[in-house]
């Protein structure tokens, strides 16, 4: 009985420690997590009523912002009319939905619901290896992928993710996973353009598909710049130049737009920036805007008849049981309807301009190498020498996010990536933000740098 009265007595932050796991998070004895209790338009608030602008929208997520009662009232309404039904039939809002995101993507493709991003992802590469199969190229079964890249935390999608520390004590994992380097135009070499550079790591991933015999390549998958590896925004050149390559050597294109799209980069998918159009788009996290768990795989049409040819497992065989959930395609549906009446899409990329204009004079902070951005996604590059563009160490970039943190604002990083190269800070704020949102923003990051000169 005495030990009882011992549990009620304990905090909410030591009753989190004692049974619910952190993700991705170290052990610390002396540090609980901060547990949030509620949140509205792009700040949350914890349980000891401490309020954070979220600098990070969750996870890259919370397009549209906290508390929108709207969403709420979509996921109730279409609950009491339908709560669940699985995706080997349909229902009215996944139909929709796929109407809507095809328009969203000037396209004609098939839509594939999952839960999450990683889900997406493991369904593009089932896709791709099981088309080539049925389309007379038996032997094609390699992803290529790219080092920095992560997409996604599954067996085959932590395979595609070129990121060491993710896969590091999980090793060995799928095969068929090819990874090249991708372009990082601050530390490209001095007597290059950018398009030069470019269009070079474009035909390295050429001569990585020619090295590896191409009637043994099946898809290449990648984001439209590099997200939480370290917001590495490619020329639009390269993104150009892959997608010929694909063409050219029979090998599809798999966009990952879960972090990049629906609005992020300015525009309704990020690789509408440079003028592609893949073979399929994944997609997720934006798409609800972290209201509830969906994803989706979009198909190209001419992909799709392939998998109505008849034949012994000649379908596409993969289920997914809360994939395509009828109150999450409401959601889905509600919150594209507020990004295009609030113009949140225009926005991103009105905002996004605010804060580099705005963050421009860090440029020659003595531990800024680089400031880089697309719509509301801002990369600060943190060095130990702006010479030799030593990476930023862990502490001194540990240091900068705490100080956020102690002022009020959350920020991130591309942590747990690569050894050594966990040194730019990440700016990915809702895109409802408001004018004052990003004038704090901006103030607090600034004066977090001045006081570390």
């Amino acid at each position: 009985m005495k030990s009882l009265e011992i549990e009620k007595n304990l905090s909410l932050e030591e009753k989190n420690k004692k049974v619910v796991w952190p993700h991705i998070s170290p052990y610390r004895e002396d540090k609980a997590p901060m547990v949030v209790e509620s949140g509205k338009g792009s700040w949350i608030e914890d349980t000891h009523g401490n309020r954070y602008l979220d600098g990070m929208s969750g996870l890259w997520c919370v397009n549209v912002g906290y508390g929108r009662e709207e969403l709420a009232k979509a996921a109730y309404d279409q609950m009491l009319e339908m709560a669940y039904t699985p995706m080997t039939q349909s229902h009215v809002p996944a139909i929709e939905l796929a109407e809507k995101i095809n328009e969203l993507l000037d396209d004609d493709y098939m839509i594939f619901y999952s839960n999450s991003g990683s889900d997406a992802n493991e369904v593009a590469f089932k896709i791709a290896r099981q088309y080539h199969q049925q389309h007379d190229d038996p032997n094609r079964f390699k992803i290529v992928s790219r080092y920095r890249a992560y997409h996604g935390s599954s067996m085959g999608a932590l395979s595609a993710t070129g990121q060491a520390l993710r896969k590091y004590k999980y090793e060995p994992l799928s095969t068929g996973f090819l990874h090249v380097a991708p372009p990082d135009n601050y530390r490209k070499p001095e007597d290059m353009t950018v398009e030069q550079y470019n269009i070079q790591k474009a035909r390295e991933l050429e001569e990585a598909i020619i090295w590896e015999q191409k009637e043994t390549v099946a898809a290449v998958i990648m984001e439209p710049l590099i997200s939480g590896g370290g917001i590495l925004i490619p020329d639009a050149s390269y993104v150009k130049e892959v997608e010929r390559i694909c063409k050219r050597h029979g090998v599809l294109l798999i966009i990952d737009e879960v972090i990049c799209g629906f609005g992020r980069t300015g525009k309704a998918f990020g690789h509408q920036q440079f003028g592609v159009r893949p073979d399929m788009v994944t997609m997720a996290k934006g798409l609800t805007s972290g209201y509830s768990p969906l994803s989706i795989t979009a198909v190209k049409k001419d992909i799709y008849e392939v998998f109505k040819q008849r034949g012994e497992c000649s379908h596409f065989r993969h289920v997914n049981t809360f994939g395509g959930n009828p109150a999450a395609c409401a959601v889905a549906l509600k919150n594209i309807e507020i990004m295009e009446k609030e113009n949140l899409f225009e926005r991103a990329e009105k905002l996004g301009e605010r804060l580099l204009d705005g963050l421009e004079e860090l440029k020659n902070h003595p531990y800024v190498g680089d400031i880089r951005g697309m719509g509301l996604i801002i990369g600060i590059e943190i060095v130990e020498d702006k010479t030799t563009k030593e990476p930023g160490s862990d502490e001194r970039v540990g240091k900068f996010i705490s100080n956020c943190k102690s002022r009020g604002l959350i920020i991130g990083r591309n942590g747990e990536t690569v050894s050594g190269q966990n040194n730019i800070l990440a700016l990915c704020p809702p895109l409802s933000s408001t004018d004052q949102d990003i004038e704090f923003i901006l103030e607090t990051v600034k004066e977090v740098f001045y006081e570390n000169v």
